[in-house]
């Protein structure tokens, strides 16, 4: 399963790629927003000079004609970068279009299988379900990731799972068993799978023997 961060952060991305984990990043307008960064674009060149791999950037169109010309934009700044695109009838028109000339895409806020095997038929090379926000309105997240596990693999469909609106080092662990095959973390979480209670525990005796042994 591969790792990917969601943030527009470039010191969370940085740091993250330093640990020699991170697979890629995606981006959307709050997170972006939430950087103040005004110039998307140099922003998205930054994060491809951290990052090789996919770098989901969202446009923020709504007409089918108006989504390829701005994901056709955005496509020209960076090899890796993959087009994000809302799971709507006209995001699905410009899906088809643009994996019809080999332009990657993400499509996001999917919240049912029906609504996952619409974007493997147009084209997309990822879906995007979003799990902890079906959480927070008491639905399953995690049943919608098997149910669409299990969907592609029945048909052979080559759009890939990615497991997005993580919010717990549990979400990821039940991802990698469902078989996903991206699941894109907020930083605080990548953090927290790093960490153990049990490790730190080891480490502090292992630490404190060696001293001990070096005064004796």
């Amino acid at each position: 399963m591969r790792i990917f961060i969601d943030t527009a952060n470039l010191k969370e991305i940085k740091e993250a790629a330093d640990m020699g984990l991170l697979d890629g990043v995606t981006t959307n307008p709050s997170l972006v927003a939430k950087e103040g960064y005004k110039d998307f674009k140099d922003l998205l060149i930054k994060i491809c000079e951290i990052v090789d791999g996919d770098i989901s950037a969202e446009v923020v169109s709504t007409t089918c004609n108006e989504i390829v010309k701005e994901a056709k934009e955005l496509a020209s700044i960076h090899k890796n970068i993959v087009i994000k695109i809302p799971l709507i009838k006209e995001g699905l028109k410009a899906v088809k279009i643009l994996s019809s000339e080999g332009i990657k895409t993400n499509v996001t806020l999917c919240f049912s299988p029906s609504q996952a095997v619409l974007a493997a038929k147009a084209g997309a090379y990822l879906v995007s379900p979003f799990v902890g926000r079906l959480d927070d309105i008491s639905h399953n997240g995690m049943e919608l990731i098997s149910q669409i596990v299990t969907i592609y693999g029945n048909y052979g469909f080559n759009t890939q799972v990615l497991v997005a609106s993580v919010r717990h080092p549990l979400h990821f662990v039940e991802a990698a068993m469902m078989g996903a095959d991206v699941c894109t973390l907020p930083f605080k979480v990548l953090e927290q799978l790093v960490k153990h209670p049990l490790t730190d525990i080891g480490l502090k005796k292992f630490l404190e023997d060696w001293d001990k042994l070096k005064k004796s």
